[in-house]
């Protein structure tokens, strides 16, 4: 099928209106009219991500993160941005990206059932569809009751993580959880607003994490990666669910960074 008729399906569901102003989505380079028989889905556009796409013999490269983010002066070989492009086009590779429209329609109810909250509602409002509020993140209740340790464990487990951040006491209990998938400092006010105990997001600073706590919430900071490489299985899913033609393939899920835990002191320098 053409690149343009699975690009109707996906945003019959996720509409570029829904992106935010800032948001670069859609088709970013190719061809609309290519013949697709494979679809690659990662959340970057990164070298190793697209040289990948090529083994395969991919026709369409589906992204989470636009690789294409600020005005572009030129696309030449001469920049680690437009030499990933000019590759891109080289290969008569189709590469689209949806952001801000997933987060906004497909990422927050992603997250909230992942998590298992409950009694759930928009956190950060953006647009309304069919007459419901759609927006940034989702605020519910946890099952239980749980101290903010037993918090850290859960949210572990849930987005099968290895390692949390976390700002606050471990021994303060939290019941009300929000959560906002991706870069969430500009979630921390809308949950203290709405009466969050927690907040659980990715890439928190170190002031943004403890003058959250001065204000009275907690936060888990899963990672940017941690938070957001739902996406991948999910419109995995979806892709196989509305167009099961297509051979849809996608990155195996490793986490752009290590932890590293020292447990004894490093040698002396002589």
């Amino acid at each position: 099928m053409l690149c343009k008729e699975i690009i109707q399906v996906i945003e019959a569901s996720y509409p570029k209106e829904a992106a935010l102003d800032f948001d670069n989505v859609g088709l970013l380079a190719g061809r609309l009219e290519k013949e697709v028989s494979k679809v690659y889905l990662a959340l970057d556009a990164t070298e190793e991500v697209i040289d990948k796409a090529i083994a395969l013999g991919t026709d369409m490269l589906i992204t989470h993160h636009p690789l294409i983010f600020s005005p572009m002066k030129r696309v030449t070989d001469e920049d680690f941005i437009g030499r990933r492009v000019v590759k891109l086009l080289q290969n008569d590779i189709s590469y689209y990206a949806m952001h801000t429209n997933y987060d906004v329609l497909g990422m927050a109810k992603l997250a909230e059932d992942i998590l298992g909250i409950e009694k759930t509602y928009v956190l950060d409002v953006t647009m309304e569809k069919d007459g419901a509020e759609e927006g940034i993140g989702r605020i519910g209740m946890l099952e239980r009751e749980m101290t903010l340790e037993e918090c850290c464990l859960y949210v572990k487990h849930k987005l099968k993580l290895g390692s949390v951040k976390v700002y606050g006491d471990m021994k303060k209990n939290v019941h009300c959880l929000a959560v906002s998938p991706g870069a969430g400092k500009s979630a921390i006010m809308p949950a203290i607003k709405k009466g969050a105990d927690v907040l659980v997001t990715g890439d928190i600073g170190h002031h943004d994490g403890i003058d959250a706590v001065e204000q009275g919430l907690a936060v888990i900071d899963a990672g940017h990666y941690g938070t957001e490489y739902i996406f991948i299985d999910d419109m995995k899913c979806f892709l196989h669910e509305k167009l099961p033609v297509l051979d849809v393939m996608s990155i195996p899920i490793v986490h752009p960074f290590q932890v590293c835990l020292l447990y004894t002191s490093p040698s002396p320098r002589d």
